[in-house]
């Protein structure tokens, strides 16, 4: 019996990747991030989602180091780890997409400590996606603990 990987794909740069559906809350228009400042480069700011304020992380920024170039297409994909929740800001989110984990190979990069949240690459067809454990994407964040502890004071005085 193969497993079947549900993920929600998306394009950062010109590249695709995919966070497994049971982490993502929703997918939303890039609007109403406020600025905060003193955070890390890569977020952003904060964003109200659904009445809870969450931070907003480049992903392009995370990657490649440099901004995302927003678009009508650009999202934001909100996530739900145990630890946080938080939206990454995409250039396009793509699809919902079933992968057997026949397609999936396992990187020689997972050792690499910076990503280490690179959990396969599934082989389709003409695409490779990389797959993303946005629970270790968390935690391997720089500065991830300040925004946690910093959230964490916001949701009490909401």
């Amino acid at each position: 019996m193969t497993a079947i990987n549900k993920v929600v794909v998306f394009r950062v740069g010109n590249e695709e990747y995919a966070v497994p559906i049971p982490f993502v809350i929703s997918i939303e228009k890039m609007e109403g991030i406020t600025p905060i400042p003193n955070l890390p480069i890569y977020v952003k700011g904060i964003a109200k989602v659904r009445g809870e304020l969450i931070p907003a992380a480049d992903f392009e920024n995370i990657l490649y180091s440099r901004p995302l170039q927003a678009d009508e297409t650009s999202r934001m994909i909100v996530l739900q780890t145990e630890e946080l929740s938080f939206a990454i800001l995409v250039n396009e989110a793509r699809e919902i997409l079933d992968i057997s984990s026949e397609n999936l190979k396992q990187p020689g990069l997972i050792a690499y400590q910076k990503t280490n949240y690179f959990t396969g690459v599934a082989n389709m067809d003409e695409r490779l996606i990389t797959l993303i454990d946005p629970s270790r994407l968390v935690e391997s964040l720089e500065g991830i603990r300040e925004i946690k502890e910093y959230m964490k004071t916001q949701q009490t005085t909401v």
